[in-house]
C-alpha cells in the first residue's frame, strides 16, 4: 500500500491517498475537491471509497463535490451524521464565511463496534474512538502496521474536547485503546506529521 498525504484547506487537514495497484481509497478528503480530483486523474487512479475519521467540515467538505464525478460510497459513523447535516453551518462558524459545500450522498454508516472492512484489495479495522466527536473512529491496517487517527491523536497532542458534543473522559478512554497497538505502528493523524505509538505512550500515561 502506498500512502500519500496532502494537507488541505485553511485548517491544513491531512487528506490521505491509500493506493494499491491503482485502486484508491480516500481518508478525510478535506475541503479542496478540485485539487483531489485533478490528482486522481493525473495519477490515473480508480477511486473506490471515501472514509471519514469524523464529521468536521475541514475533513469532509470535499466529499459531495468529489461524488459528482466519482460514484463512490462515503463511510462515516452514524454518531457523526449530525455534523454532516451541519456541514456549512460549522464551516461558516470557523471560517467566518460560508464556502457552501455540497452535502455527501451515498452515505454508508460505519459500525459503532470494532469491525473489519474489505475495500478493493485493502483490509482494515474500524476502531471507535469517541471523544473529539461522538462518532470519531480510527482506521487500523494491521498488515501494513499503520493507523489513521483523525483528530483523536496527533504527534505530541490530542484532539479538542471543548465542543458541546465532545467528551474528554471518552477521549482518554479511546487513547488507551489506540496505545495498546504494537509500538512500531505508524500513526497518521488528521493534522501535522506522522508519529509512532511508541513515541506517544509515555506522553499519555
Amino acid at each position: 500500500m502506498i500512502i500519500k498525504k496532502y494537507p488541505l484547506g485553511q485548517l491544513a487537514a491531512n487528506c490521505y491517498f491509500l493506493i494499491e495497484e491503482n485502486d484508491l481509497i480516500l481518508i478525510d478528503p478535506g475541503d479542496e475537491a478540485s485539487f483531489i480530483m485533478e490528482e486522481i486523474q493525473r495519477q490515473r487512479l480508480n477511486l473506490k471509497a471515501i472514509l471519514a475519521t469524523h464529521g468536521h467540515f475541514d475533513h469532509i467538505g470535499a466529499v459531495g463535490e468529489i461524488q459528482l464525478s466519482f460514484d463512490v460510497p462515503f463511510y462515516i459513523s452514524k454518531k457523526d451524521l449530525f455534523l454532516v447535516k451541519r456541514l456549512n453551518e460549522n464551516a461558516q462558524y470557523f471560517l467566518g464565511y460560508n464556502p457552501y459545500f455540497l452535502p455527501p450522498k451515498n452515505t454508508k454508516e460505519l459500525n459503532n463496534k470494532n469491525k473489519t472492512f474489505h475495500i478493493s484489495r485493502l483490509t482494515f479495522n474500524v476502531i471507535p474512538t469517541s471523544g473529539h466527536t461522538p462518532g470519531s473512529v480510527c482506521f487500523y491496517f494491521e498488515k501494513e502496521k499503520v493507523i489513521f487517527t483523525g483528530d483523536t491523536l496527533f504527534k505530541d497532542g490530542i484532539g479538542r474536547t471543548d465542543f458541546s458534543y465532545s467528551n474528554k473522559k471518552e477521549l482518554f478512554q479511546s487513547l488507551k485503546k489506540i496505545l495498546t497497538l504494537p509500538k512500531n505502528t505508524i500513526v497518521y493523524p488528521g493534522h501535522g506529521e506522522k508519529t509512532k505509538i511508541e513515541n506517544e505512550i509515555n506522553y499519555y500515561h
